[in-house]
């Protein structure tokens, strides 16, 4: 049985009726192609999947779309303006911090919630932020870079 619920993601209001089982990376997804958050483990373990709820860097894989209503939810895809790439954005870019790109969108939101609460954190709070996202290709060095060198109050 279906039922009808109302998202706020990035920004905007999105009415769903949905199963009550459906999480919300399956939502983001699925119903709503939002296919900047990557599905890997569906587990919680490899922070591919990872959004922001309420500012605070969540797997989506493991939140039931229903527990996301009234609660702000921030993907990849609400990063980046008219104006341009959000400044972590352009500087995974510039820092080469990324290969196959998988885990990218997730490893940019756990460093959003970082630099929204610290906007000058060490390297390791840097690597204490991500350290629930995996990554296979690139070593983590140019990622912990690109988030040391985010500017982010410029944005």
């Amino acid at each position: 049985m279906k039922q009808a619920i109302v998202l706020k993601i990035n920004g905007y209001a999105y009415e769903l009726e949905i199963e009550p089982q459906r999480t919300l990376l399956e939502v983001l997804r699925e119903n709503l192609g939002l296919t900047g958050t990557k599905k890997g483990c569906d587990q919680g373990e490899c922070g591919a999947c990872t959004v922001l709820l309420d500012g605070e860097p969540v797997p989506s894989c493991l939140v039931l779309a229903l527990d996301a209503q009234e609660k702000e939810v921030l993907t990849i895809e609400g990063l980046a303006t008219d104006d341009g790439l959000h400044p972590i954005q352009q500087a995974f870019i510039d820092h080469g911090a990324f290969q196959c790109g998988f885990c990218t969108p997730g490893m940019i939101m756990s460093a959003k919630a970082l630099l929204d609460d610290n906007p000058h954190p060490d390297e390791a709070a840097v690597k204490k932020a991500i350290a629930g996202n995996l990554c296979r290709c690139t070593g983590y060095n140019q990622i912990v870079e690109a988030i040391l060198s985010t500017d982010i109050e410029s944005s």
